[in-house]
Order: C-alpha cells, then structure tokens, then sequence
C-alpha cells in the first residue's frame, strides 16, 4: 500500500508593513512590489496593524482572493491567494478593473502633471465627490498613483489606469462608485 503525498500549501511570501506605518511611510508601494514579485502560485502573506479593508478591492482586481483574521495583540494577518482569472485587458496596469475599456467618456479631465502630493489624490478625491455614480473621471498623473488607489477602493470607486505611450506620465480613468452616496 503507497502512501499518498501529504498536500503542500503553495509557497508563501511575508511582508510585514507595520514597521512601514509605524515610521508614517505609506505601505502600498512596499505591498505591490511584493506583489509584482511573488511566483507564479505564490501567496502573499501580509501583516498589518489594521484590517487593510480598502486593499481587498485592489487585489482582487488583480487576481488575488484573501482570508483575514486578527492576531493576538491585535495586528491583522492577510493571506492573498492567487485565483484563477482572466489576464489583464491589454493596455492596462495590473490591478485595473476588468470591463473599463467599456466605460462611458470620462466628464471630467485632470492635467495632475507637476503637481506634488497629496494635491493629485485631494484634487481628485474633490472632483469625484461631484459627480454622479457611474460617471468617469480622466486624470493625467506624473507616476503611478499608489497613494489614491487604496483610498479609491475605500470609497466604492473602481479605477484603470497605464503609463502613456512615451512612459512619462500616468493615465488614470476612475469611475465613482455608489460607496460615498
């Protein structure tokens, strides 16, 4: 009689970002590199001081699933687990909603370019709180916005965005969502 293989968990990558915050620096960029960097089939296993709530929204858009529980002592644990998923519509980031090359025109347009943070994430924040659910905002950003998106996600918006053609600015479409209403 053979002995069947014990099952094997997919490898696991920790990332601890409660050191990050605890030094007032922003954990985002810190979690997508992670994320960017993990293997194929590879989990991320993310320790926060807090429930990261706006982060789930994000990861599942880009193809992640995640289990949470509180620690002893009161950190969180998050597992993000890879899940089966279509690839990324062509043109857009990692992370982007999937279907926003169906969205409608945007209504408002933002040139964010030269403009310091947090001005791109205020100014768009702004411009979003008057809009109506459903409409679209174009933004036109220096680099990639790690700060707004998961501020984004905790307002019920949904974003996609890419690098221009040229590689020197950053193209954010975001739809207003129904979570600020």
């Amino acid at each position: 009689m053979n002995p069947r293989p014990a099952a094997s968990l997919p490898a696991t990558r920790d990332l601890d970002v409660r050191l990050l915050i605890r030094a007032g620096r922003e954990p985002f960029t810190a979690i997508m590199a992670a994320t960017d960097a993990l293997a194929p089939g590879e989990r991320l296993r993310l320790i926060a001081p807090f429930r990261p709530a706006p982060l789930f929204d994000i990861m599942t858009h880009r193809g992640f699933s995640a289990t949470d529980r509180q620690l002893p002592g009161g950190a969180w644990e998050v597992i993000f687990t890879p899940i089966a998923s279509p690839p990324p519509e062509e043109g857009l980031a990692p992370g982007s909603c999937p279907g926003a090359t169906l969205w409608p025109e945007p209504v408002a347009m933002l040139d964010l370019t030269g403009v310091a943070p947090p001005g791109p994430k205020e100014r768009i924040l702004e411009v979003l709180d008057g809009l109506t659910p459903g409409d679209v905002l174009f933004a036109l950003l220096d680099g990639e916005p790690g700060q707004i998106l998961p501020e984004l996600a905790m307002h019920g918006h949904e974003w996609a965005g890419n690098l221009s053609a040229a590689g020197d600015a950053y193209r954010l479409l975001v739809r207003k969502g129904a979570g600020d209403e």
